[in-house]
């Protein structure tokens, strides 16, 4: 190392847009979801952050705070890849959310962990359970539950809070959607006691058989987006093709005047 160099600790996060992001693989990941659970000392969330993620935390200053109040706030998207090389970090892959699920369900399916899976429409997160308990036997659902399309009432609010605690699972997998899973992890944390909650929206229908997945080489070439709004432009295109763009943008201006 050159005189004068400083050493970049392995996973030292680096800042997209003021938003510190981990500098870690999915191994990491579940690495350190297992840390947390064998700790069991109070709940961690972590956020799941692509270039859509970034741009709310950009123009929402309390959503900006919800993610850099996360205990991980991990790459999910190949343009945050390609910033963090740029930062000089080691990334190969970027932690895609369904595939951080199916990781950590494949590598500790013998560890006897429970799960608990909140989202999704009514009967999406059924068959999510049954999917992966099918796929790895000993992966435990210790409960699942629809929120309806509705902000909840206190009651409704404190109900599933109270049922959630009551089995206890070592995970809570959430898929709510950007960003209304992220505000409600960081709502949450000092009420659950579950040691590891991940927002995976996307994980829900794509491993349910809801929704299709983007060729392996489209995702790893940073262009699931290109996909996705050929499936859901009306949905879409404001999403990808305006917050891309200010992404773009915004990124490169910071860089030069920063």
């Amino acid at each position: 190392m050159s005189e004068g160099m400083t050493a970049i600790a392995p996973g030292a996060p680096f800042k997209v847009l003021g938003i510190p992001i981990a500098a870690v693989q999915i191994p990491d990941v579940v690495a350190k979801m297992e840390e947390w659970i064998a700790g069991r000392e109070r709940s961690h969330y972590v956020c799941v952050a692509n270039v859509h993620v970034i741009m709310e935390g950009r123009q929402d200053p309390s959503f900006g705070e919800v993610l850099r109040s996360a205990d991980l706030c991990v790459p999910d998207g190949m343009p945050l890849i390609w910033v963090g090389r740029a930062h000089g970090r080691a990334l190969n892959n970027r932690v895609y959310g369904p595939d951080l699920m199916i990781d950590f369900c494949r590598s500790t399916k013998d560890a006897g962990y429970t799960h608990f899976f909140l989202g999704g429409k009514t009967g999406v997160a059924e068959k999510l359970s049954h999917e992966l308990q099918s796929r790895f036997p000993g992966v435990q659902v210790a409960g699942i539950y629809s929120p309806p399309f509705r902000p909840l009432t206190q009651e409704e609010d404190d109900a599933i809070t109270a049922e959630i605690n009551r089995v206890a699972p070592d995970v809570l997998w959430v898929g709510l959607g950007c960003p209304k899973q992220e505000r409600w992890m960081r709502e949450h944390r000092d009420k659950l006691r579950v040691p590891v909650v991940v927002g995976v929206g996307q994980a829900f229908d794509i491993h349910s058989g809801e929704a299709p997945q983007a060729p392996i080489w489209m995702r790893k070439n940073g262009l699931e987006w290109l996909y996705r709004l050929y499936r859901e432009p009306r949905r879409l295109w404001r999403r990808y093709l305006i917050y891309n763009t200010k992404f773009i943008f915004t990124l490169l201006f910071e860089l030069l005047y920063s």
